[in-house]
């Protein structure tokens, strides 16, 4: 059974108006009434008010029976939805970890002395220069990837 067939139902077995239904729930009626015509979906945590209300079990309003709903599609693409978010965060924290400790290693190596010892060796911090643009260049590159991979995943919705 669809959700909105579901919501309806409920509401009519309590004898509530969709104003009554609304109030209930905290809502507005036009939320109600968006639900019962399908054009949209109450979050989480609506839901769980709904279950708790009404004595309703929540693996019926989500999955509605035997057949995958609305709704169950609308949680199964949240949930896809944040773990992208999650992987795109902490890449791009990431790329800028690696960027900023590029920018140490250049920073050091700018600051730092360089000298020659009195038997004739030359005292220096050369490899923080390709270990800084290395780091700069991977951090960059991962920040640039993750930017890549978000928008061609955005333009296949």
């Amino acid at each position: 059974m669809e959700f909105s067939d579901q919501i309806k139902q409920i509401r009519t077995d309590h004898q509530l108006t969709q104003t009554e239904f609304a109030n209930k729930l905290h809502v507005t009626r036009q939320a109600v009434s968006n639900w019962e015509n399908n054009k949209n979906l109450p979050d989480i945590e609506t839901l769980i008010i709904i279950a708790e209300t009404f004595h309703v079990s929540l693996d019926d309003l989500i999955l509605g029976g035997s057949d995958m709903n609305k709704m169950t599609e609308k949680l199964i693409a949240d949930g896809s939805e944040n773990k992208r978010a999650k992987f795109n965060m902490v890449s791009t924290i990431i790329g800028a970890v690696l960027m900023l400790m590029g920018f140490m290693c250049l920073f050091i190596k700018a600051n730092s002395v360089e000298y020659v010892d009195k038997n004739g060796f030359l005292h220096e911090n050369f490899y923080l220069l390709p270990v800084g643009f290395g780091f700069l260049f991977i951090g960059a590159f991962v920040i640039l990837v993750t930017g890549i991979v978000f928008l061609i995943k955005r333009h296949k919705q």
